[in-house]
């Protein structure tokens, strides 16, 4: 018997991910391997209360806004619970805007990663503009940066004579009824403490209708883990070519019979097709 080969030809047609294939069941008395696959983006984990602001801003407006009041410094307690207990505190959280139904597409949402790209969106964003060193929150007023809040009003002087910044349609917008204001975005991560600074201040200042304020999540330190997906397809095509020795004379003998078969399926309703060709 001469050796055996195998050879596995994956094909994978998704962008901006990697593969990793585990091939499981290394013992050779075994004739079925199982194979695992792992699918993870190039961007780290995203955090999951920000993914479910991201839902609640699609369900409307009004609901990310009342979901952010009840957040604003959540993040805190990532540090002393377990992931499963954060977990369904964010849930509770959200559950006092949702119903079962929508809570339930909340937690699928969770399973798949919906909400992840939405995140690493605006972190790309923040990536551009860029943040300043050691902040882990800042504002952007008319192209000016800056992280102490104490420097907001000053900055805001002088934004009445410069250019209003370009607005995206995933943006966060507190309600106001004016449009035509001084836009102040700021970028930080929701449920933390350097975000409830700057939202407490700025969200009064919305309200007063001093200015246009928005939203766009930043991650000061993104995750060390990395972000794996699923509900995606993949296709393994594996192909065996492992060889075997053959007696020739049975390789003759399987022909001639084959030939014979064949010959005879070629009669219909007593007409010996093959003959008649011959």
């Amino acid at each position: 018997m001469a050796p055996a080969k195998a050879t596995n030809a994956v094909r994978l047609l998704l962008g901006s991910t990697t593969l990793w294939l585990s091939q499981l069941g290394a013992e050779t008395v075994s004739a079925s391997k199982a194979v695992t696959a792992h699918l993870a983006a190039k961007w780290p984990e995203t955090p999951l209360l920000l993914e479910a602001s991201e839902f609640m801003a699609e369900e409307s407006n009004e609901k990310f806004w009342q979901f952010l009041e009840t957040v604003q410094e959540l993040a805190i307690y990532k540090q002393t619970e377990s992931d499963y207990s954060y977990y369904n505190l964010i849930l509770k959280k959200a559950g006092q805007f949702l119903d079962n139904l929508h809570i339930n597409l909340l937690k699928f949402a969770f399973s798949i990663r919906a909400y992840s790209p939405a995140i690493q969106m605006f972190q790309q964003i923040a990536a551009d503009e860029p943040p300043p060193d050691g902040c882990n929150a800042f504002v952007v007023i008319h192209k000016k940066h800056t992280c102490k809040i104490n420097e907001i009003k000053k900055l805001l002087k002088k934004a009445a004579s410069s250019t209003r910044p370009y607005l995206f349609k995933g943006d966060h917008k507190f309600p106001t009824n004016k449009e035509n204001l001084p836009v102040v975005i700021l970028y930080a991560e929701m449920g933390t403490r350097a975000f409830s600074a700057f939202h407490k201040v700025l969200s009064e200042k919305a309200q007063n209708g001093e200015i246009l304020y928005v939203l766009r999540h930043y991650i000061q330190k993104p995750s060390s883990r990395k972000m794996y997906l699923s509900g995606y397809g993949v296709e393994l095509a594996i192909k065996s070519t492992e060889y075997k020795a053959l007696d020739d004379t049975q390789v003759k003998t399987v022909t001639n019979t084959t030939v014979e078969d064949e010959t005879e399926a070629n009669e219909v309703q007593g007409f010996l097709f093959g003959k008649l060709k011959s």
